[in-house]
């Protein structure tokens, strides 16, 4: 079993898992012991003989070690909270299980989430769980849909499992599509586009996967093989609709980068704007320019900026690139003024008003630098820090156009303590908020420490999910033996803690809004309306959001209950597809959103 760390005064159930692993090894697991009797009393010592008993064929990792580590979270967080108001701070308001890990997410046009990852091979989190190395049929992904209007038990959630493939690992055995560590992003009919996987050897090697979930009918669609595989690949949205495939490792395995740019659908083939128009059997092309990460090609930045070039911001600070989907070629941009590699970390496009963004803000991924740069106009320039670095961050772009972080490690699955120790430091579980002026500032605690693998949305109502990292919840997860191993946290943000009532939007087009285009959406409250924004739906993994956007738009007439808005200049602007609609008023408190499809 592995040893836990305890600081300060142990609790009754800390002392029975120390005494249980101080035991002589001969002891029968299943028995009562005299010591714990002593601190606990015969009942709960008998409790723990029992948990014992049903955990022995379970792994090294004690089933009480999972429910004290996540009473002592609980505990911590509560305390640290107190400090931090809602109405100035937010809060987090709910903890619930879920049947999946997330190391992949996506806020899908219908309201639905969609969390996927992979069958685990391991239940102890000091050990890796995830079948990278592993061949044969146990390497498979998986995937569910969570139904926020239906609460937060089991029935809420839905599995979705993906296509049944054949891997080419040499076993010839058929399993759910191993896609986890893939690239993903949408389409502009609201399905989401998922590129790459896992087969199973050379510490990841990357499979030729390409899939399609469709939210309107709940299911997948396998398409024709990409033409190289691709472990941790990213993937963009272009202005014509099409998704801009890059990097990855290579199907010879860890460490062997493709530079080849493919594009989903060919250009042979139509881009999908209706939901009806489900991609199957669909292929990829190739762009005559590539894209040359190098060594460090796993999971680059990519974000579609309103000059309609698609921005590759590598991990190296030397590989920065702009690329021309239309001309398809690949203009060098100035190194990053770091110098340094930045791992797993976040980046933004900063919001620019009425228009699409021209800036990106790149922060995170170094444990050592709390800074955070932003490119704008082929320049860098250092922007205000944070309170300390952290890597696995997820940032996110909020209706009121602040920015969010939540989650964070020290390093690779390590919080401070080494790697594999679910111990980690209070400092990783705190929120950072920034503001309009570019300030940032902490914020409330979450329950888990949550890095590698970790996960968040903004919700159609202004709230935020935060999930992710496996290993986390496995720690923490009070009763290992069901189905439900994943966790979900929800942040109320500070604007749905000022008070009054909200902003209401009523009717928006049920059907595409063309570009610069006047369309009309009702409010019952019209008064307090002082902004219209569309905040893009966004598809995050390994802290890597290439859907991000917010615009505002122009209220160009008010009439009683109506409002006529104006929708964004061009599909450089905003991209085709569908968007979250807000309406704000003056103190930056949005209303919940519907959906707005820009075509």
């Amino acid at each position: 079993m592995a040893r836990k760390r305890w600081s300060g005064r142990l609790t009754s159930c800390a002392v029975a898992v120390v005494l249980a692993a101080a035991a002589p090894a001969a002891a029968h697991e299943g028995s009562e012991r005299p010591e714990e009797s002593a601190a606990l009393g015969q009942e709960h010592a008998h409790e723990h003989a029992r948990l014992r008993e049903s955990m022995a064929a379970l792994s090294g990792y004690s089933q009480l070690t999972r429910i004290d580590s996540l009473k002592d979270l609980t505990r911590s967080q509560r305390l640290a909270n107190a400090k931090f108001g809602p109405k100035e701070y937010g809060r987090f308001a709910e903890y619930f299980p879920s049947p999946d890990f997330a190391a992949h997410i996506a806020m899908l046009p219908t309201g639905k989430v969609l969390l996927f990852s992979f069958e685990r091979m391991e239940d102890n989190p000091t050990q890796e769980p995830a079948p990278t190395g592993t061949i044969g049929k146990a390497n498979a992904g998986r995937a569910y849909l969570w139904d926020p209007s239906k609460g937060t038990t089991a029935l809420a959630f839905k599995k979705v499992t993906p296509p049944t493939v054949f891997v080419p690992d040499g076993t010839y055995q058929a399993r759910p599509a191993p896609f986890f560590c893939s690239g993903h992003a949408f389409l502009p009919n609201g399905m989401l586009g998922v590129f790459g996987g896992n087969l199973g050897f050379g510490g990841g090697a990357g499979a030729r996967l390409s899939l399609v979930f469709d939210p309107w009918t709940e299911t997948w669609a396998l398409n024709k093989d990409m033409a190289v595989g691709r472990w941790y690949p990213s993937v963009a949205t272009a202005p014509d609709g099409r998704l801009l495939i890059m990097s990855g490792h290579s199907a010879t395995g860890w460490g062997t980068a493709t530079s080849l740019i493919e594009r989903f659908p060919a250009k042979t083939h139509p881009v999908p704007f209706e939901k009806t128009a489900i991609p199957r059997g669909v292929p990829t092309d190739s762009l005559r320019v590539d894209a040359p990460f190098g060594a460090e090609s796993d999971y680059p930045h990519l974000f579609t900026l309103r000059d309609g070039k698609v921005y590759g911001l590598g991990r190296d600070s030397a590989k920065q690139f702009a690329f021309d989907p239309v001309a398809e070629t690949r203009t060098g941009l100035p190194a990053r003024p770091d110098g340094i590699d930045r791992g797993y970390g976040s980046a933004v496009p900063l919001p620019a008003g009425l228009h699409g963004p021209d800036s990106v803000l790149v922060l995170g991924g170094d444990r050592d630098d709390p800074d955070t740069y932003e490119l704008a106009n082929g320049a860098w320039e250092k922007q205000q820090p944070r309170a300390f670095g952290r890597t696995q961050d997820d940032t996110l772009l909020m209706p009121d156009a602040t920015l969010l972080t939540v989650n964070g490690a020290y390093a690779i699955r390590d919080y401070g303590n080494g790697p594999y120790n679910p111990e980690a430091d209070l400092k990783y579980r705190q929120t950072e908020t920034r503001d309009a002026a570019g300030q940032w500032r902490l914020g409330p605690v979450q329950r888990l420490p949550r890095g590698y693998h970790s996960n968040a949305v903004v919700l159609p109502d202004g709230r935020i999910l935060v999930t992710g990292d496996e290993l986390q919840q496995l720690a923490n997860d009070p009763n290992i033996s069901d189905s439900m191993n994943g966790s979900i946290e929800i942040f109320e943000p500070a604007y749905l803690h000022q008070g009054g009532s909200r902003p209401q939007l009523g009717t928006v087009p049920d059907k595409a809004v063309g570009y610069a285009s006047p369309f009309r959406v009702t409010t019952s409250t019209p008064e307090q309306v002082k902004k219209a924004v569309l905040l893009a739906p966004t598809t995050a993994t390994h802290s890597v959001n290439t859907s991000q956007r917010h615009i505002e738009l122009s209220i160009v007439k008010r009439d009683g209950v109506t409002l006529d808005l104006q929708a964004p200049p061009t599909s450089a602007d905003a991209p085709p597809g569908f968007y979250m609609l807000f309406l704000l008023d003056e103190r930056g408190v949005p209303s919940t959103a519907k959906f707005v499809q820009l075509r």
